[in-house]
């Protein structure tokens, strides 16, 4: 069996609630067929403290072996470096994650707050991710920490992370399937396209068809601030509960997979110049793309640009 240690710390808990989304009626018919074994979680487990502490203990002196340790929200680091913000049993919770790191197999940071810190990088909780602070390699752990694979430390970035990823990932540990990381450490499996391309409005995009409101039918990059052509992620894909995104339902995406998650500029607002984005998908040229999208909105056809209908 695949051992599995879930830790929670500074966040909402939202991975938890999206893995519970999934098309599993019962959690445990996700991890037992698949052999995996999940030792604790602190809102699925009902062994008692005294349990979970002897638990603890066993994983720690090597008594129990433990496979996989995830961590769902930020490393909370304060105040001034304690970590006593978040503490359990008068321990800072950081001194428990840093200590079963060593004893693990795998280290996997569930959702976008324990890979890259979210909400409070910058607050006085000192909030961090595992092994980046947004953009910066470090984080909590230090950018050369190892799991006892030889990996480094795999981000399921999102937020929440898309249910199918997280039970994804954990199937292809306990089979012993690699997961090829990016530069964030994001599984290409999941992350190595655009949210965009997989989007119904795509079509709307290309041609410019912009909208300006909800639920409405064309592209909601141009003036709603939608991310969806500048971060990677499977939501356009493998459907939210099989039925639907964001964008599909009129929403624009917010980018919570990016490590600068949440962003500084409103969410439904695109900074742009003379109507062109402020920030444009990687490898565009600026002045290509004012051409570009200047030629395709003339040419746009007649049925995209009389549409009508709500999504």
């Amino acid at each position: 069996m695949t051992t599995v240690y879930w830790m929670q710390s500074g966040g909402c808990g939202g991975d938890t609630y999206s893995l519970l989304s999934s098309e599993f009626s019962n959690i445990n018919d996700m991890f037992h067929p698949s052999g995996i074994d999940l030792l604790w979680h602190p809102s699925l487990s009902n062994i008692s403290a005294l349990d979970q502490l002897s638990l603890i203990e066993n994983i720690l002196n090597g008594r129990t072996p433990l496979d996989i340790l995830i961590l769902e929200g930020a490393i909370i680091c304060g105040p001034a470096g304690t970590g006593m913000f978040d503490a359990r049993n008068g321990r800072p919770k950081k001194d428990l994650f840093h200590s079963l790191a060593k004893k693990a197999r795998y280290v996997i940071a569930v959702g976008t707050c324990a890979s890259f810190g979210g909400f409070g990088v910058d607050h006085a909780i000192e909030a961090s991710g595992l092994q980046f602070r947004k953009r910066t390699p470090g984080g909590f752990l230090g950018e050369k920490f190892k799991s006892l694979s030889g990996m480094p430390v795999i981000n399921l970035a999102g937020c929440p992370c898309h249910h199918d990823v997280i039970s994804g990932a954990l199937m292809a540990i306990a089979n012993n399937v690699e997961l090829e990381l990016d530069e964030y450490q994001r599984p290409s499996e999941w992350y190595s396209t655009m949210v965009h391309q997989g989007c119904t409005r795509n079509e709307y995009h290309e041609y410019r068809i912009e909208e300006s409101d909800f639920g409405e039918m064309g592209c909601l990059f141009f003036h709603m601030g939608c991310a969806g052509p500048l971060v990677p992620g499977p939501c356009n894909k493998m459907l939210w509960n099989g039925q639907s995104s964001k964008p599909r339902a009129g929403v624009p995406c917010f980018g919570c997979t990016d490590p600068e998650f949440p962003r500084a500029t409103p969410f439904f607002h695109t900074p742009n110049i003379e109507g062109i984005p402020l920030q444009l998908p990687r490898g565009v040229n600026r002045a290509h793309y004012m051409v570009y999208k200047g030629m395709a909105a003339e040419a746009a056809p007649e049925r995209l640009k009389k549409r009508t209908s709500k999504v």
